[in-house]
């Protein structure tokens, strides 16, 4: 449900106006991020929860028969402040937490979880809702008021409007509960990666380390008052590592450490695993399906389980040869150069970056310098100028919710506002691991639809911080990074519609990735390359030849890292297609399936799942394959683009048009037909990397 009005003042501990429970007086009704504090928070979840349950009571309430307009719409509309409140909490949860923050959230869990269950499982509400959709032939409804029709009564039906008040019940608290164990499995993942730290102080110990990585270590080190340098297992610090140190033991030590977070100790995640996947399938048995993917996959591109391990389970069949000719191609390149041992998953990146270098002259060394975060930024905006007329222009009137946030006035060709952007880019303590896109606040109109509502979006990664003697330079990874990250926020700020709940990135999950994805094709294309790419201390335009060596490197170890995705895929589905929790050892359980997937030796105590935020505090449980579903649809999508020119405007207005702007006003295979013509290839992607005999 979106929401709508918001009630006028309420006084909190400071005896002030809550910022959070008024309409902002900046431009756009930007958040007021300088003057919201934590304790504005649980006040406005108190008043915004209360309000929305008023709004409920007075649709349920209606003398008037059910329509559309007074109840569809009105349901649609309610609960804005709320919607409101937790929009920026949430965000911030994630991208600028603390000990208090983590707490508050742990307060209004319940609070959250038995005010949705409130709406959903109220039966005077779906009767109203049924009586609507049972008359919807006749209702003359347009496109999207369909479209949100279906979507509602779906929704109610799918969390558990239909069950009895006995199994009402049970499903509330298991709700309950499931809210608040993926919220410790995210605390204790957040908590596991800040607490560990490699201190080193004897120099020899960085042998084969870069400047930039020495850099980075030696102001991590003083930012903690220590001598010498500090490596974390933050993805800037954790992955340089790997790559270029000589120091095997070390490299291990750091491996192992990132590989058994919240196994065991202080932030173990084991038991949390086993109660997330209890309940999940406690869940899905009392609406009536045998597991939980059997519930999460009806709505999506895929629809069941077994197409989507078919799915995997082929191309892993046709990825394993490469991957394995990948990985043979590394250890042999070990052995030639004096490795006696068995190549372990701690020193693939090592010789992997080693061969790279020697085999095309090529690493993260030498192209970090043409990389200046400043001009990739400026690259990725002027990217989106071409293909879509959008200008962004620094709102510096507009707050931000920490001082590395910049905030972007996003308009088009015409000068119309699109939407504000917030680009948060360091890593930090506050902030989660990883890159994601978000929204404060969706596109929509007001409930007359007379206002348009343009949305707030957000982008929030982890790159390369700057050093006391460099600014931040990107790996090339870092830049592929930018672009997914900015393909989803595309998806934000060019959507349309009227209806909040179905515009933007509220698609199916197997096909919101195609956005994001397919903007990172432009990574490896020459003219884009060449248009940005300058060396920043000599403002030198990248040499063609390391433009080349770019393209000629994309499909480098491109099996090794199609198992690797698919590795993930295959875990998720594993834990989600089960009947019951499993008795037995957590990290054995994962071992045993993705043993197909095995490349390298195993390592003992190590294991992924239990740090796997994904599919176990994200919303990405029985939906991790749709990474690789939407690589399939954006690899046969970029071939038009290939086919027409990478920036022709006659293609990308066609993509605007028939997939970034609609949101679910239909399901996403015709939406995708709409653009291609056609259903994707399935051996796309196997044709993209190379990967066809």
């Amino acid at each position: 449900m979106a929401a709508c009005a918001a009630i006028s003042l309420i006084s909190c501990k400071t005896e002030m106006t809550n910022p959070l429970l008024t309409e902002s007086a900046l431009r756009y009704e930007a958040p007021v991020f300088d003057k919201i504090t934590e304790e504005h928070y649980l006040p406005a979840f108190e008043a915004a929860i209360a309000e929305g349950k008023k709004e409920i009571e007075a649709i349920v309430n209606n003398p008037d028969a059910p329509t559309f307009e007074n109840t569809i719409l009105e349901l649609e509309y309610a609960g804005a402040t709320l919607n409101r409140v937790a929009g920026i909490f949430y965000n911030l949860n994630e991208a600028n937490t603390s000990d208090r923050m983590q707490e508050i959230a742990e307060q209004i869990s319940p609070m959250m979880t038995e005010y949705s269950l409130s709406i959903m499982l109220n039966g005077e509400l779906f009767n109203r809702i049924k009586e609507v959709y049972g008359q919807r032939e006749s209702l003359n409804l347009d496109q999207e008021q369909a479209k949100l029709l279906e979507k509602t009564y779906k929704s109610f039906a799918d969390n558990g409007a239909n069950l009895s008040p006995e199994d009402k019940e049970k499903y509330s608290k298991i709700q309950e509960e499931l809210s608040l164990a993926t919220l410790k499995f995210g605390k204790n993942t957040l908590s596991a990666t800040n607490a560990y730290t490699m201190h080193i102080t004897d120099e020899a110990q960085l042998a084969g380390l870069p400047d930039f990585v020495k850099d980075a270590a030696a102001l991590e080190a003083k930012n903690r008052n220590l001598e010498g340098w500090v490596f974390t297992l933050q993805q800037p610090s954790y992955s340089p590592f790997l790559k270029y140190s000589e120091n095997r033991e070390l490299r291990e030590k750091l491996w192992k450490a990132y590989n058994s977070k919240c196994i065991g100790g202080e932030f173990s995640n084991l038991e949390v695993i086993r109660q997330i996947v209890a309940l999940r399938i406690e869940a899905a048995n009392l609406l009536g399906y045998d597991t939980y993917a059997d519930m999460a996959l009806k709505d999506r591109m895929a629809k069941d389980a077994p197409t989507v391990n078919a799915f995997l389970k082929n191309l892993l069949e046709k990825s394993m040869p490469f991957a394995r000719k990948d990985v043979k191609a590394i250890a042999d390149y070990a052995r030639a150069n004096g490795f006696n041992g068995e190549l372990m998953p701690w020193d693939f990146s090592f010789y992997s970056e080693k061969l790279m270098k020697e085999k095309y002259s090529l690493n993260d060394e030498i192209l970090k310098p043409y990389f200046k975060l400043e001009n990739v930024k400026e690259a990725v905006f002027a990217l989106a100028d071409s293909l879509y007329g959008l200008k962004f222009a620094e709102a510096k009137d507009i707050p931000g919710y920490h001082p590395d946030v910049t905030v972007y006035d996003v308009t088009d060709a015409s000068g119309r506002h699109m939407a504000l952007f917030y680009a948060d880019f360091f890593p930090r303590e506050s902030k989660g691991g990883g890159a994601w896109m978000t929204a404060f606040r969706e596109q929509s109109f007001t409930k007359d639809g007379k206002v348009e509502k343009r949305p707030h979006i957000s982008i929030v990664c982890n790159f390369t911080k700057p050093t006391e003697t460099e600014p931040s330079l990107l790996t090339f990874y870092e830049v592929t990074t930018f672009l997914h990250e900015f393909g989803h926020a595309l998806h934000g700020i060019l959507a349309e519609g009227r209806f909040p709940s179905l515009t933007g990135t509220n698609v199916a999950r197997d096909f919101v990735e195609l956005p994001s994805q397919i903007m990172e094709n432009w990574a490896t294309e020459k003219e884009y390359l060449a248009s940005f790419a300058k060396h920043y201390k000599t403002g030198e335009v990248i040499p063609q030849e390391l433009v080349d060596k770019i393209i000629e490197s994309k499909n480098y170890n491109s099996g090794y890292s199609s198992v690797r995705q698919l590795q993930f895929g295959i875990n998720d589905m594993a834990w989600h297609v089960l009947t019951e929790a499993p008795k037995g050892d957590i990290v054995e359980f994962e071992k045993e399936a993705v043993k197909a997937c095995a490349l390298m030796p195993d390592a003992p105590e190590t294991a992924f799942s239990p740090s796997f935020g994904h599919i176990f505090s994200g919303g990405y449980a029985a939906g991790y394959y749709s990474y690789k579903w939407a690589e399939v649809l954006e690899a046969d999508a970029f071939q038009v683009f290939k086919e027409t020119g990478i920036f022709n405007k006659e293609t990308a207005e066609k993509f605007r048009r028939e997939i970034l702007s609609r949101g679910s006003i239909e399901d996403a295979d015709v939406i995708y037909r709409n653009f291609r013509g056609r259903d994707p290839e399935p051996d796309a992607l196997l044709k993209k990397f190379g990967m066809v005999k």
